[in-house]
């Protein structure tokens, strides 16, 4: 089975990433797409993200009722910072049966080359990218690996945004799902 795998802290999962999940999962080879919770991301700072498993409940709420998407914590159970690299060399070796392709959009496939041992990440897999307006997709574009989309819908928003127009007390109907939205609403997250 060919899984996508697209890497975020979800904090909190919006319309934006629903949208690039459901149109690579439409318009790909891809069997199924995961979305990965990164607890901490090392370009990140700690203290901006909301509680660990109060993300995954906002994420597998997200996605409890799209077929082909699916929520996975499996950072959860490996050393913190979680790198990309390290990841995907625990998932090959979880499930053998599967091919991993790594999504990410073209800024920061313009990063990738910062990224811990990002030439193995290359080397064994393909990554999917889609484009952002007005962003520049840097060295790799070209790169035998890499597999652009540039038809994929992309909104201007944002998780910063939408965190910002909780605290301000704000509505953010139809920015997130609304089992999304209630969980965000009843735990007071991000006031």
């Amino acid at each position: 089975m060919k899984v996508g795998l697209f890497f975020g802290s979800f904090n909190p999962i919006h319309i934006g990433h629903l949208m690039i999940s459901s149109y690579l999962l439409q318009h790909s080879p891809l069997d199924e797409l995961w979305l990965v919770l990164s607890p901490h991301n090392p370009h990140k700072e700690r203290k901006t993200l909301a509680d660990d498993y109060l993300r995954l409940e906002m994420l597998q709420a997200a996605v409890e009722e799209e077929p082909g998407l699916k929520a996975c914590a499996i950072e959860f159970d490996l050393p913190k910072p979680s790198y990309t690299v390290d990841t995907l060399a625990y998932l090959r070796e979880e499930h053998p049966e599967h091919e991993f392709v790594l999504l990410m959009g073209g800024d920061n496939l313009r990063s990738l080359p910062k990224w811990k041992n990002y030439e193995q990440i290359l080397a064994h897999h393909a990554i999917y990218v889609y484009k952002r307006p007005k962003v520049s997709l840097g060295e790799l574009e070209n790169h035998p690996s890499i597999h652009l989309f540039a038809e994929a819908p992309l909104v201007e928003i944002s998780a910063t945004y939408i965190r910002r127009q909780v605290a301000n007390g704000g509505s953010i109907r139809y920015w997130v799902p609304d089992a999304v939205r209630e969980i965000i609403e009843k735990s007071g997250v991000y006031r």
